[in-house]
């Protein structure tokens, strides 16, 4: 009997001791963030997904810059763009837009939708063009195709607002067409829990699909502009 005693206190404490150590790896990794000295600029992307926002409880919580998505594909526009862009300039967060780029639609047609919903005049970030699979439609374009599509949207949202458009690629995308001809843009990196491998150089890196910033009920995805770079340089 004793030894059973002393066997079950035995396991007990294993069990103990494994879900603390479960707990402190969840912690951990709901908590990383890059080294601040290397990277001081901290931003969000959100949609409506978020939901209502606090944005003085946003600003409070050091994050200085936000995108927020404007539109998907040729004919979807995000219902919370407009609250959103009014909620961040109100505050003085340096706030841009953001276009969900749809594999099955033509280009040109989601350049329109886009400047549809963009707001012309005052000062913005650089507009992002979202490529990405998740949540996007099952086909998969050659590589020559989806590139001339890309190029499309892009030149016309460049010509029409005078700005460079910046791509969100994450490794999957970046390696399948982004790398195959030398698409050269501005890059938004995506990699979760350690630093973007996959891509010389990058303008912005998503680091968190799941982070925790005041004003925002839920997850929300945290960004950091790349070492050297500052807001000034890319608010116009």
């Amino acid at each position: 009997m004793h030894f059973l005693q002393r066997l079950l206190k035995v396991l007990f404490y294993v069990a103990v001791g494994a879900v603390l150590s479960i707990a402190g790896v969840a912690v951990f990794f709901m908590t990383w963030e890059p080294d601040r000295s290397l990277y001081p600029i901290r931003g969000i992307d959100v949609s409506h997904h978020q939901g209502p926002i606090d944005w003085v409880q946003v600003v409070g919580d050091d994050v200085a810059f936000v995108y927020m998505k404007a539109s998907e594909g040729q004919d979807f526009k995000d219902r919370a763009f407009a609250a959103n862009w009014r909620g961040a300039g109100s505050v003085g967060l340096a706030r841009g837009a953001y276009h969900f780029y749809s594999l099955c639609s033509p280009g040109l047609a989601q350049a329109e939708n886009f400047l549809e919903s963009l707001p012309l005049g005052g000062v913005m970030l650089p507009p992002v063009l979202d490529l990405e699979f998740d949540g996007n439609c099952a086909a998969r374009p050659p590589v020559d195709e989806l590139l001339t599509q890309v190029t499309a949207f892009v030149e016309r949202v460049e010509e029409a607002i005078g700005r460079k458009v910046i791509l969100y690629a994450p490794e999957d995308v970046y390696l399948t067409y982004l790398n195959q001809r030398g698409f050269s843009r501005s890059l938004w990196a995506r990699s979760v829990w350690r630093s973007p491998g996959y891509a010389n150089d990058w303008d912005l890196w998503q680091y968190h699909q799941r982070g925790s910033v005041a004003g925002i009920d839920g997850d929300v995805d945290l960004n950091v502009l790349a070492t050297g770079l500052s807001l000034d340089s890319l608010v116009r």
